[in-house]
């Protein structure tokens, strides 16, 4: 009896031994495959997290390697405009830098002997520095025997190259000081020849200031490597027997790469340490760490998932939201130097990122502007509004037409539109100088003009159809017109019975809306929308733009009548009160006489009156203004100057408005030019 319970106790041993054989093999051959999986896990989302943040450095990169591309063609524009005066030279680098906050140095290298009195070398330059909590422009001529731009790349290849240039990193010793790769253009005389190269400096301490956005890990480190492999930024020294992971993403707009390095032991440490506290569990019992290894699998696995899950949101909206700010305008009022604009653009969306858009610029006195709404949420639509604004710089920097340009936009869009998205968009250009406003609407909501809709042509919205045809319209601006953009998060805002804002209700708020500022418009406008929804969720994003023309020219016809029209023009000039009156009278003795004497009496004609303000080196500033007409060739400063000292009787008929105009302006020059009178009265305050 004995025997047969020892017999059957040792069977039931051996098979309770078997069983925690086999589950010692099961639990191995598992926390085996767990371990294999979760490595590949963590590596795959080591690399996803760096490639988001290579691709948002990258983006960053772009964009500012971007805006110094276009301050040195602004450079090349300004200096090619008075080429042979070495004094407007100095001029154009200040006011690169006055223009753009986001450059520090630029320059112009000449080619030997340009400008004689300066001898061989002549390379004017322009650096923003501040001193004692105060920025300063300085500008001097650095070229000489001790610096020969003349021997270096970026000028050699300025003068080869007929685009934008980027250097390889070098150290400037005699303008910035400090390591820099720069950006060069080249500088074409009337006759087309390059005569000079046009430089904006990009710091590296720029570069070296991306490892903040690319700590994707406590131990990572990153470098960002020339397109000939020189170091811009170093990779950092490595230890022998250490295994790294390297993620790299080449930076399109110069050709670099940039990487995040990674070690091996920072990303599986996490797992490590399980692995760890595994095995202290499988010394404690096979039957016990059976059951906690189970759980802690499980566990652990909903842990990788949560983490990860959580990770990639939190990455994808730190992405998003930077996307976000790096492309929107930032910088109000963004044109200190022109008074013919005041823009302002704001956009409030309903969750973190959002896919509005709005962007504007000035190129050769044309403002080329556009507002946008993609479908969708997130950081895709974030990243279609960044690949959206960068397609507009790009195609705006050579083409005027709206319609071209959205229908080059739709193309290249639709090319890179894997996600299948699309988007509506109002594309406009203003002529600053005419008023003209030629535009495009691609599905987008009509804007408003003096607060009545503007006539939109039904396109249908970017990324439909590539080859799509696009229609373009026209109107004419006039002065202090305001035109207002806007998203459908405006008119379809909900309160909380689901009631919408409405375009009425836009076009009633609108309407009590004179002259205000466009800045003053967007608070009223946001402030109506607010008090409408009365605290109920944002379902939508919201997006606004307005543009007040301000333009500093007056058009009138030939008709005497219209006289007065001048004086209300020249009060909304903003230029100092006590010279309203001389302007005033000037510009009507000028504008009256060529009403009555320069076109026939049978034709009509128009009164062309511009304002320029000049400013220079701050020392002295102009008012210009410029008298054009299309009538007879007449010269009135040809006009003997008359003899007040005679009485009425003796002295001759006529020549007395010419000699008011003198009296009451500093400067007066008359030119014929395109078969038109063009009459220049400068006043020095």
């Amino acid at each position: 009896m004995q025997s047969n319970t020892k017999t059957k106790r040792s069977k039931r041993s051996r098979t309770g031994l078997w069983v925690i054989l086999v589950a010692a093999i099961v639990l191995e051959a598992v926390s085996s495959l767990q371990y294999f999986y979760s490595r590949a896990g963590l590596r795959a989302e080591a690399e996803r997290r760096a490639q988001s943040e290579l691709r948002r450095a990258e983006l960053e990169i772009n964009v500012v390697t971007a805006q110094h591309e276009a301050a040195v063609r602004m450079l090349a524009m300004l200096v090619e405009r008075n080429l042979n005066n070495a004094d407007s030279v100095f001029s154009a680098t200040r006011t690169v830098l006055e223009c753009l906050d986001n450059v520090n140095n630029v320059c112009v290298g000449f080619v030997p002997d340009y400008f004689p009195k300066y001898g061989r070398w002549f390379e004017p330059y322009s650096s923003r520095e501040t001193k004692d909590g105060e920025e300063y422009i300085y500008t001097h001529q650095i070229g000489g025997e001790n610096h020969d731009y003349l021997q270096m790349e970026w000028f050699s290849n300025g003068m080869t190259i007929d685009s934008t240039w980027w250097s390889e990193p070098y150290y400037d010793d005699s303008g910035a000081r400090e390591m820099v790769v720069s950006c060069s253009y080249p500088i074409h005389n009337p006759k087309g020849e390059i005569v000079a190269v046009a430089l904006v400096d990009l710091s590296l301490e720029y570069l070296q200031n991306i490892s903040e956005y690319l700590q994707v890990y406590a131990e990572s480190s990153y470098s960002i490597v020339s397109n000939r492999g020189l170091d811009i930024v170093p990779p950092p020294d490595t230890l022998p027997g250490r295994k790294y992971h390297i993620f790299r993403e080449e930076i399109d707009a110069t050709g670099w790469y940039i990487s995040i390095i990674i070690p091996d032991e920072v990303i599986y440490a996490d797992l490590n340490h399980i692995g760890e506290i595994v095995g202290l569990l499988m010394l404690i019992g096979l039957m016990l760490l059976l059951l906690i290894v189970w759980y802690a699998g499980r566990s652990n696995k909903r842990l990788l998932e949560y983490t990860a899950k959580n990770q990639r949101m939190e990455s994808e909206l730190r992405i998003g939201s930077a996307i976000q700010n790096a492309m929107l305008p930032k910088v109000f009022p963004p044109f200190n130097d022109r008074l013919d604009l005041d823009v302002y653009g704001k956009v409030n969306p309903a969750k973190e990122v959002g896919g509005d858009l709005y962007d504007f610029y000035v190129r050769e006195d044309k403002l080329f502007f556009c507002i946008g709404d993609v479908s969708g949420k997130g950081v895709p639509a974030a990243l279609i509004m960044a690949m959206t604004r960068a397609l507009f710089r790009s195609i705006t920097a050579h083409a005027d037409n709206a319609a071209v340009i959205v229908s080059e936009l739709n193309s290249s869009f639709t090319e890179q539109n894997t996600q299948n998205m699309f988007l509506t968009l109002f594309l406009g250009v203003l002529d600053c100088k005419t008023g003209v406003l030629n535009y495009c609407n691609a599905g987008h909501n009509a804007p408003t003009l003096n607060n009545k809709l503007l006539p939109v042509v039904p396109n249908l919205p970017i990324g439909i159809i590539g080859d799509f045809e696009y229609q373009a319209q026209s109107t004419q601006m006039s002065y202090d017109d305001l035109l207002f953009l806007y998203t459908d998060g405006l008119t379809e805002a909900e309160n909380i019975k689901h009631q919408q804002y409405g375009e009425e209700r836009m076009l009633q708020t609108l309407s009590g809306i004179n002259n205000n500022r466009p800045r003053e418009v967007m608070d009223i406008m946001q402030s109506s929308v607010e008090s409408f929804v009365d605290g109920a969720e944002q379902s939508d994003d919201l997006t606004m733009f307005a543009i007040r023309y301000q333009i500093p020219a007056i058009v009138m016809r030939n008709d005497i009548q219209q006289i007065p029209t001048l004086a209300e023009w020249i009060d909304g000039l903003g230029i100092p009160t006590e010279l309203n009156m001389p302007v005033n009278l000037a510009l009507e003795e000028v504008v009256a006489n060529v009403m009555l004497y320069a076109y026939p009496k049978e034709n009509s004609g128009k009164v062309f009156v511009e304002f320029t303000k000049l400013s220079i080196f701050d020392s002295q500033t102009s008012l210009i203004f410029t008298v054009s007409d299309s009538g007879v060739p007449f010269d009135p400063t040809s006009q003997p100057p008359a003899d007040t000292t005679l009485s009425a009787e003796d002295r001759s008929i006529g020549g007395l408005g010419i000699h008011l105009v003198r009296q009451l302006m500093d400067e007066i020059t008359y030119r014929r030019e395109d078969d038109k009178n063009i009459l220049t009265l400068i006043k020095k305050i």
